[in-house]
């Protein structure tokens, strides 16, 4: 099926009763290697989900089966609670869904403005490319000062930024994020996951975040999911991991 964005009216209707983003029965892996092993979850519209769990219990894996990056070899993708067959990152994009990946990459030979302008390439024209930069900088007002800076020479806070910058240059109303805080200087991570939560808060933006730094994550997630050799071990209210003896109970 080819991912569309319904109108209006459907789309209040399916995220009234059924979240933005839907996964069922979820199982996927690579080579023979089974990873992710029937994991079911669903993202309100306007929430932070953050998902959660040891090294190697699927959390990537499950990200990249969602935007298409890997095939899902049994179960379901909803999107506004239309079945999306086969995932691909293009009709993801066009549909408002964003990826970033682990690292905080950019394209390290091009400048800043080059980035922005690649993580636009899928905008129809140039007046809606230039909204989308006007929009990043507003956000990130210090990359207006580095259009013309090779970007692999960025700071990794401002790699950071600018990497955030090129999935929101789309104005995508749902961000996936893979690690942001990856290779961040620990004053740093506090301060980025704060952004997050303000780019979700002030643009309504749906975010499903997997992220290693948990006590942080909680700080501004809403919601938790918790992954444990691929399956689904616990879901809830952030809250109720802010608990230490909650917290160890679904890791241990």
């Amino acid at each position: 099926m080819e991912i569309r964005v319904p109108d209006d009216e459907c789309r209040m209707a399916h995220e009234e009763h059924d979240g933005i983003l839907q996964v069922q029965e979820l199982i996927t892996g690579y080579g023979k290697k089974q990873v992710v092993n029937g994991v079911s979850l669903s993202v309100a519209p306007g929430e932070i989900a953050a998902l959660i769990g040891h090294n190697g219990a699927g959390k990537s894996t499950l990200l990249k089966a969602i935007f298409g990056l890997i095939p899902i070899w049994q179960g379901q993708v909803f999107l506004d609670g239309q079945p999306v067959a086969k995932p691909k990152p293009r009709e993801w994009l066009r549909a408002g869904i964003a990826y970033l990946p682990q690292g905080n990459r950019v394209f390290t030979d091009l400048t800043v403005a080059e980035n922005l302008e690649m993580g636009g390439i899928t905008l129809p024209n140039k007046p809606r490319l230039k909204e989308g930069m006007e929009r990043v900088f507003t956000l990130f007002p210090v990359l207006t000062d580095r259009l013309k800076q090779c970007a692999g020479t960025l700071s990794g806070g401002k790699k950071q930024m600018l990497a955030l910058g090129n999935a929101l240059i789309l104005s995508p109303r749902l961000l996936l994020l893979d690690e942001p805080s990856l290779g961040l200087a620990s004053p740093l991570i506090s301060e980025a996951l704060g952004r997050i939560k303000e780019i979700s808060r002030d643009n309504g933006v749906t975010v499903l975040i997997v992220e290693q730094k948990v006590r942080e994550v909680l700080k501004i997630a809403d919601r938790v999911v918790v992954l444990r050799n691929g399956r689904l071990s616990f879901e809830g209210p952030a809250e109720m991991l802010k608990h230490e003896a909650k917290l160890k109970e679904v890791y241990l």
